[in-house]
């Protein structure tokens, strides 16, 4: 029996790890990649996460792990399967397995939705990205594209055009879902142009991105040349085994604060799958310390 298990070795659950071992708690981590660091694992530099500008995501994910283990953190590479809440134990369960604790705190992550394209995968962290706030300043005075119609796509496109030369953004429809406040501050940017009835057929480049390939509705195919491609056709938090037993929202993002409680007693949420306006490292890593902190209130109260 544990005092705490936490799902995910990215920022959060290696903050929430870090904090844990610190206040003395039996502690459990599960991650079912090989390798610490979640989506970090997937930028090729990172240049805003404080004091530390211009580390690779595979290195700041080496480093999540190696200050675990220096504080003895065990991290178990198994992939959660279902998670029952049995009030006063959390059981986890797994192919090899169940592990039980007094408190669980879920730091699974999220996925960005991917196109599915050739180059997309090949390309990733060389000009793909799914984070404009995280990678846009690479590009400055350059010509990048964004993929995708709703908000987040039109708030990519918005930021970008600060300092790129050219954005393109490219919509499979005819119409944008975005807010029309966004829409209104898209249609006022001259450095924007808006691709209608297109997608993207194909991401090609040699070390990096250097071109897209493009098809409209009617099946014109052409080349765009661009340096950057932000794809922004959503992101499905990683919550499918706890949905039943925390309350979501209609995107199955979890619904829980600052302090990271969920509506289930003992269950916290922190980083991707929690509902905010802001999802980056530094976010996710102060939720994993908040998380702690509330676990810990929580297991004093038995």
């Amino acid at each position: 029996m544990y005092d705490l298990i936490i799902v995910g070795a990215g920022p959060a659950g290696m903050s929430a790890a870090i904090y844990g071992a610190r206040a003395g708690m039996e502690l459990l981590v599960m991650e079912k990649k090989p390798m610490c660091g979640g989506q970090v694992l997937d930028t090729y530099e990172v240049d805003n996460y404080l004091g530390i500008p211009g580390i690779n995501g595979y290195d700041l994910g080496t480093r999540f792990r190696e200050h675990g283990e220096k504080l003895g953190v065990p991290i178990k590479e198994e992939e959660v399967l279902a998670v029952e809440d049995a009030g006063s134990v959390k059981r986890v369960r797994t192919a090899s397995g169940v592990y039980e604790a007094r408190a669980l705190i879920w730091a699974a992550g999220a996925r960005h939705a991917r196109l599915g394209v050739e180059g997309e995968t090949e390309l990733a962290g060389k000009g793909v990205s799914y984070c404009a706030v995280c990678d846009g300043a690479f590009y400055r005075g350059r010509t990048t594209a964004v993929v995708g119609g709703g908000d987040a796509a039109a708030e990519d496109a918005v930021f970008l055009a600060r300092f790129c030369e050219k954005v393109y953004l490219i919509h499979r429809r005819d119409s944008l879902r975005a807010a029309k406040s966004l829409q209104k501050k898209l249609a006022e940017l001259p450095n924007v142009e808006i691709l209608w009835n297109t997608v993207v057929q194909k991401i090609a480049g040699g070390e990096n991105v250097e071109e897209l390939v493009l098809r409209t509705a009617s099946g014109e195919e052409s080349s765009l040349r661009a340096q950057g491609v932000f794809i922004a056709v959503g992101i499905r938090p990683d919550t499918e085994a706890v949905r039943d037993l925390v309350e979501c929202d209609e995107n199955g993002y979890i619904l829980a604060g600052e302090d990271c409680v969920t509506t289930a007693s003992g269950i916290f949420a922190a980083g991707d799958v929690r509902k905010k306006p802001l999802r980056q490292i530094i976010t996710a890593a102060a939720d994993g310390a908040n998380a702690v902190a509330s676990a810990e209130g929580f297991l004093l109260s038995f």
